[in-house]
């Protein structure tokens, strides 16, 4: 992969390209490592392969936070390096949580989108505020019937509560939902409202941030994974040089180069 032409480098900040998920980023990280920021790589689930290979450099809490497999295995044999309030809303953790209900922070639990049995079992324990940023269909119906304890700061950030946003337009936090990849329209509709800071971590809003490079905040940017693009010319090449190592495979494979001899040894013996 490679940065979309109107994306210099040398304007991207190695903090925001250690979160950066985007195959891009990672191959600038591994290419890079010195300039890399343990604590937010931490966090990323597509650099586990790169924690692996630097143990000594994991930043336990921020890992507690990573939801890839490869992050729950190392945590899972490492049981005193985890931090149960980042575990608590991984939402790839829940049977961890399951198996140690006493250790679970509950306000962190309420934003686990594998979490909704769990706090619908202890209605008393979770907090309206983190639910609030929950995108799970389960804690968006409980948003929804309960509307008087929603924090709309926090909901103008949740992808999957557009419908709530749209109906209670006068509710809108709009630096939020400058953060929100599903609010696009509404962002377009209200340009004067927009958070550029937020928004220029936006993958949804690529389009954007192009057409106004100016209000652009670079740090903010270098976390976007839509910064980054297929390099179809060296996809090309590679793809090239894969079929004709497959060609010169299939072509030279011990049975048709015997086949090949067979059918021309009249030749050679002329």
């Amino acid at each position: 992969m490679k940065l979309l032409d109107w994306v210099p480098l040398e304007k991207l900040e190695w903090r925001g390209l250690s979160r950066n998920p985007s195959p891009g980023a990672i191959e600038l990280l591994e290419k890079n490592l010195d300039e890399v920021l343990w604590q937010v790589l931490s966090e990323n689930p597509n650099a586990i392969h790169i924690l692996e290979a630097n143990p000594e450099k994991i930043v336990w809490p921020a890992l507690s936070r990573n939801p890839s497999p490869g992050a729950i295995h190392l945590l899972e044999k490492n049981p005193d390096e985890i931090d149960w309030e980042f575990l608590s809303g991984n939402p790839s953790a829940i049977h961890l949580l399951e198996a140690n209900p006493e250790k679970i922070v509950w306000s962190h639990l309420s934003m686990n989108p594998g979490a909704v049995h769990l706090f619908e079992a202890n209605p008393e324990k979770f907090s309206w505020w983190l639910l609030s940023l929950n995108p799970s269909p389960g804690a968006i119906h409980l948003l929804e019937k309960n509307l008087d304890k929603v924090d709309w700061e926090e909901l103008s950030q949740n992808p999957n509560a557009i419908h709530l946003l749209e109906a209670n337009p006068e509710k809108i936090v709009w630096w939020c939902l400058s953060r929100n990849p599903n609010a696009i329209h509404l962002l377009e509709k209200n340009p004067d409202k927009i958070s550029w800071f937020f928004l220029s971590a936006n993958p949804a809003a690529i389009h954007l941030l192009e057409k106004n490079p100016e209000k652009i905040c670079w740090a903010k940017l270098s976390q976007n994974p839509s910064i980054f693009e297929e390099d179809f010319q060296t996809l090309s090449k590679e793809r090239v040089e894969t079929l004709r190592e497959e060609l010169m495979e299939r072509t030279w494979h011990p049975e048709r180069f015997r086949s090949w001899c067979l059918e021309h040894d009249d030749e050679f013996a002329t």
